[in-house]
């Protein structure tokens, strides 16, 4: 109910730009673009994320311990088994991308395969199948895309002035809305992708067995990735993965797509605990 809440906010925030931007042909054009770019985005996603990160598929022959993992806890999470992909890359890190469980696909790079540990890595594989469970790919991505056409409709229109008919157009009120629309397509961006990353904490922790395992393995990724951004990073993109793909130094932390990772680890931790108490922890 809530990401339904806030889509609808950013496809309302769209049509407005684009009441300014054309009038009431303008608001019907924008509307059936977002329309349009939903259903472009919903096929073709998944491939281009990672043709941009040059991501290469392997299999149970090619890397036998990582796709036997990923076999592993899809099983256990009743999933069809996604394809598996590595990116050459020095920063730790993976996303999971797919318009839907049987189209799904997940990646990591070769330095999480090198610092984490195997159980730490079943963490972050866990985590990103929740997201695969969850359907969340695909709503994050919908959203970074309507985020991205407000930002720059509303650019055009803020530069180039709107169509709709000026006597009937409070100047100041279009300024703010021109102004405050990418902010506030920003923020609902940021709502839904966050709100995404604990639910797919949460669930990764129960896949694995262990919340620990998850937990430990965002320390070690936070403490990598925040020295340096990973090749080919873009802020479209940035909300897929498991850890922000941008270094504290390049980072905006205030529309930052991603919770803190000290808190994330402390709702793992507690989690774990009450799984302990229930006899449900794996050691």
């Amino acid at each position: 109910m809530k990401t339904a809440l806030l889509m609808t906010l950013m496809t309302l925030l769209l049509v407005m730009v684009g009441d300014f931007a054309g009038g009431q042909q303008g608001m019907v054009i924008m509307l059936i673009f977002s329309l349009g770019m939903n259903f472009f985005t919903y096929w073709n996603s998944d491939k281009m994320v990672l043709a941009q990160y040059k991501a290469h598929q392997v299999d149970e022959h090619s890397a036998p311990a990582l796709y036997g993992i990923v076999k592993r806890l899809a099983e256990r999470a009743k999933l069809p088994m996604p394809k598996v992909y590595i990116i050459d890359d020095q920063v730790p890190n993976a996303f999971a991308t797919g318009r839907n469980p049987e189209h799904a696909a997940v990646a990591v790079t070769t330095a999480l395969m090198n610092y984490l540990s195997p159980k730490e890595i079943e963490g972050v594989l866990g985590h990103e199948l929740t997201h695969v469970r969850n359907r969340d790919i695909l709503i994050s991505t919908v959203a970074a895309s309507l985020a991205g056409v407000i930002t720059t409709v509303s650019r055009f229109a803020l530069w180039f002035g709107g169509g709709r008919d000026r006597n009937n157009n409070n100047p100041i009120a279009s300024i703010l809305l021109l102004i405050l629309a990418p902010i506030a397509a920003a923020l609902i961006q940021m709502a839904v992708s966050r709100s995404r990353e604990y639910k797919a904490d949460e669930g990764g922790g129960e896949l694995c067995g262990n919340p620990n395992y998850l937990a430990d393995a965002l320390e070690k990724i936070f403490q990598y990735s925040t020295r340096r951004t990973m090749q080919n990073a873009t802020e479209a993109t940035a909300h897929m993965f498991i850890m922000c793909p941008f270094s504290a130094k390049d980072m905006q932390k205030l529309f930052s797509t991603h919770p803190s990772t000290q808190e994330r680890v402390s709702l793992l931790r507690r989690q774990a605990e009450e799984m302990k108490r229930q006899g449900k922890l794996e050691k």
